[in-house]
């Protein structure tokens, strides 16, 4: 059984004009005057935006238009993988502007997930469209993207209460953006009610466009503000200022110069401890995390440091030898030495639960980029393109089952058979948003990895977003298959414990 399979009608009104006041009433949520309860428990919210996008597939594909995207929804369905309903689900927190041609199908698609989307009426705007064109095939990775319409950003003051006391929150901006969007956020939930709100984490993806050796400076000051940084492994040869992509002639990931480039960020700061967690497509993804020190010698009472001499420091006749003595002496008159223990930090690779090679070389797994580039003053600087008249959504695609045929003389089938991966657009967002709720839910940073690449693997399979399900017992299923399954699956695979069925 499957929800709201393939495409769905209903479409929106063409053109730019608004429609009737009447019209705005009716495509308004039924959530929109209340849309989540105060006291919901929130793991996850993204400030990643909404975005309906139409996609130029590789020629002979036919375009396809009206598909749900932008980096919000990705990093959303991959922290809603792992949040089954009825109460997991509504843990997971973001935001849908539903301008004046909102399809009211998405609505009821996104209502079907059981999620805290807060989904808010703006009928004097058009919603957020964007366009994706491919090169000659999916591995091209001449890909283009351009908004059809203005686009609506989302700020820390768009957060209800609930939102605000989130306990992780994932950024995909540009570094000074992500100075301001957390600075305001703690700022904000200092003036909630709650008392006992725990340190919230961040998760942040730096946009390609100011990836750029430029912009080294102002990425390493914003470090120390987020609890993870996480870019492809294209956007961190561009931040380093490596023309090749981190990519080698044979177009597989130089792990080498990943994990070097890694090294350098870490070391730029080295009293403090930081987390890089690079994705490399059909590579895998890449954990590096510098140490710190901790005491093991259990505690120590300080001791009482002797009154100063108010009547002046070193005097003549001072025994200097005596006055260090006393300093490296414990009450007892041994040698005081704490014992430091240097925690090594992380550095490992983990693989990508899809390794077809239709994803190697072709930047990493994709991500829905927010800003579209940004001048000094943070104001958007991409092209908008005028708006098409609008066509039914459509939920997923295999491009395979689409008219036209595969490359090298295969048939629908055997290509079908052979790659799992479809399209890696949105891939990195759900990896961001997977690990996201599993660091808020208490896993570990390597098992965080594991979660994102698993949800990251229902993400690629398909143009557009995974599928919710059920299977013959009622189980829950995107894409068929049973994410608990899949996990445990993958655990197995990379040598950890497996873990009980989601």
């Amino acid at each position: 059984m499957t929800l709201n399979q393939t495409t769905m009608t209903d479409p929106a009104p063409p053109g730019d004009s608004l429609p009737k006041a009447v019209d705005a009433v009716e495509i308004k949520s039924p959530r929109e005057e209340n849309a989540i309860a105060d006291d919901q428990a929130i793991d996850f919210v993204t400030l990643g935006m909404f975005i309906i996008d139409d996609i130029d597939l590789p020629p002979p594909l036919p375009p396809v238009k009206n598909i749900l995207g932008g980096a919000g929804t990705f990093a959303a369905i991959g922290a809603r993988l792992f949040s089954p309903p009825p109460d997991s689900s509504r843990t997971v927190g973001w935001i849908i502007d539903q301008g004046h041609d909102f399809p009211s199908d998405m609505t009821t698609l996104i209502e079907s997930w059981s999620s805290s989307a807060h989904l808010r009426s703006t009928p004097d705007r058009a919603t957020t469209r964007g366009w994706n064109g491919y090169g000659t095939t999916f591995q091209d990775s001449n890909r283009a993207f351009k908004y059809m319409t203005p686009k609506k950003r989302l700020t820390g003051k768009d957060l209800c209460p609930a939102l605000l006391a989130s306990r992780t929150f994932h950024l995909i901006c540009g570094p000074n953006r992500c100075r301001e969007l957390v600075t305001e956020i703690s700022s904000l939930r200092r003036k909630l009610p709650q008392d006992d709100l725990p340190k919230p984490m961040f998760v942040w993806e730096p946009v390609p466009d100011l990836c750029v050796p430029g912009e080294l400076l102002n990425v390493t000051n914003v470090l120390p503000l987020v609890d993870i940084c996480s870019p492809n492994h294209s956007e961190l040869a561009s931040l380093m200022g490596d023309e090749t992509g981190f990519l080698l002639p044979s177009g597989e990931v130089n792990t080498t110069a990943v994990e070097r480039s890694v090294e350098q960020l870490l070391a730029s700061m080295p009293l403090q401890s930081y987390t890089m967690v690079v994705r490399c497509g059909g590579a895998g993804c890449y954990i590096g995390k510098n140490g710190g020190r901790k005491r093991t010698g259990g505690e120590r009472k300080r001791r009482k440091k002797p009154t100063a001499n108010l009547h002046g420091g070193l005097q003549p006749d001072t025994d200097m030898e005596a006055l260090f003595a006393g300093l490296l002496q414990d009450e007892d008159g041994s040698v005081a030495r704490e014992e430091i223990e240097v925690d090594p930090g992380i550095e490992k690779w983990f693989p990508a639960y899809h390794d077809d090679e239709l994803v190697e070389g072709d930047g990493g797994w994709e991500t829905e980029t927010e800003d579209g580039g940004e001048d000094e003053d943070g104001e958007e600087t991409s092209e908008i393109l005028g708006d098409e008249e609008q066509t039914p959504m459509v939920e997923r695609v295999n491009p395979w089952q689409l008219e036209g045929e595969p490359e090298n003389g295969a048939t629908k089938e055997e290509a079908g058979s052979k790659f799992k991966v479809v399209d890696p657009t949105g891939g990195g967002n759900t990896f961001m948003g997977a690990m996201a709720i599993a660091l808020a839910r208490a896993k570990n940073l390597e098992e965080a990895a594991v979660w994102g690449s698993v949800a990251a693997s229902f993400a690629i399979e398909q143009v557009g977003l995974p599928v919710l399900g059920a299977d013959e017992e009622g189980n829950e299923t995107w894409n068929g298959v049973r994410v608990g399954d899949r996990l445990n699956e993958f655990l197995e695979r990379v040598g950890m414990a497996p873990k009980v069925a989601i």
